[in-house]
C-alpha cells in the first residue's frame, strides 16, 4: 500500500464528514487512527472547512468552504485521470 498524501486524507476526511461523522466514522472510513486523525480534524476546523456540531455525541459536518474545496478535489483527480 502506497502512503496518501495530506490532501488525500484531507478529501476524504471532508467527504465522509458531508453529512456529519462522530470522530469514530472519521478514522474507520478514512483508515486512520485516534491519534493521527486529530491534527487533520484541528486543522480542518482552523480551516473553516469543518465544524463541530455539539450534541449527544460530537459531530464533525464539512462547511459550504469545506464542500467546494473538495468538489475542486474531485475535478483535479478527475483531470488528472485522464492524462
Amino acid at each position: 500500500m502506497t502512503k496518501r498524501s495530506k490532501h488525500v486524507i484531507v478529501s476524504q476526511i471532508l467527504d465522509i464528514c458531508k453529512n456529519g461523522a462522530c470522530k469514530t466514522k472519521i478514522v474507520y472510513q478514512a483508515n486512520l487512527n485516534f491519534r493521527t486523525v486529530n491534527p487533520y480534524i484541528d486543522l480542518l476546523i482552523k480551516n473553516n472547512l469543518i465544524e463541530v456540531k455539539q450534541g449527544e455525541t460530537i459531530l464533525y459536518e464539512t462547511t459550504d468552504r469545506g464542500r467546494h474545496l473538495l468538489d475542486d478535489f474531485k475535478q483535479i483527480n478527475s483531470q488528472l485521470s485522464e492524462l
